[in-house]
Formats: structure tokens, sequence, C-alpha cells
């Protein structure tokens, strides 16, 4: 069988040392704001489109330098991690569907979420974690945890 791999963007989206989860239902994992990237989109577009659909929040990406010049293109700043998921696993061990997703950090000014549209999760369903919700929720995914604190760490570094 071969693996279909799609590409997506999550963004630990960060206010006054605090980044925004929700649950999410079908896989039932606490998650940052993320998604698919649409055929036609890089993966920061992707990721402001999905903060702001799913948030309503406008989200001001951390951006790390870039240096390469190159005459028909342009270096593309990165995400902070790039991350491979198994999405689909099949008995004996088979994976159907991946996700590449890139991962970035970003900062809002308010917290006040109000999801753009009818299929996203609805306001109340959002939560801000700080450092030790962050460590002492057990739900959270090691991952979610860690990226969560990185995100944190690297809104204040800049800020400061």
């Amino acid at each position: 069988m071969e693996t279909t791999r799609h590409f997506t963007a999550t963004v630990y989206v960060v206010n006054d040392g605090a980044v925004a989860l929700h649950h999410h239902d079908r896989l039932d994992m606490w998650l940052a704001p993320g998604g698919h990237l649409d055929r036609d989109e890089l993966p920061r577009e992707a990721a402001r489109r999905e903060v702001c659909e799913e948030t309503g929040l406008d989200v001001t990406l951390l951006e790390p330098e870039t240096s390469v010049e190159a005459a028909a293109g342009r270096e593309l700043a990165p995400a902070e991690h790039v991350m491979l998921f198994d999405i689909d696993v099949y008995p004996g061990g088979e994976v159907g569907h991946q996700h590449v997703d890139h991962v970035y950090f970003g900062e809002v000014e308010f917290r006040a979420i109000d999801p753009a549209s009818d299929d996203e999760a609805d306001a109340d369903e959002w939560e801000w974690f700080g450092p030790d919700d962050l460590r002492s929720f057990e739900e959270l995914s090691t991952e979610v945890q860690q990226l969560g604190l990185e995100a944190i760490d690297a809104v204040e570094a800049r800020s400061s």
C-alpha cells in the first residue's frame, strides 16, 4: 500500500504567557489551531488562515531570519519544527495517511476567540494554557506540551 502524505500547518498561538488549545473531538486530542494547506498556499499562509478560521484571531508569526538569495526564487522563512504524523495506521502497522506538519509559533494581541464559521470548534471549547497548566494537564500529548512551552518561551524572548 502506498502512503499518502498531506501537508499541514499548525500554530502555537501565544498571548500573555499562555497558548490556545482546543479538544479535537474526532481525534480525541488537545491541539493548537491548524489544518491542511490549500493547493495554492505556502505553509505560512495556511498557518495564518487556519488560525483566523478556527479562532478569529489575527496572528503574527515569528519570522526567523533568512539569508539565501536566489535569482529565480526566494528563501522561505522556516517553520519552528516540521513533524511527521501517522494518521491512518492499519492492522499490521501499515500506514496509509500521514501529515507533514509545519509548526509555527505566533502571537496575538487579544484572547477573545470567535471562530470564523459554524464548522469550527465553539469559542468555549478553547482554553488558554500557561506553562504550569501545560506541565500538569495529563490529557496533553508530549509534543503539544513541549511545543506549547517552546512557543511561550520564544514569544517572551522576542518581547524582551
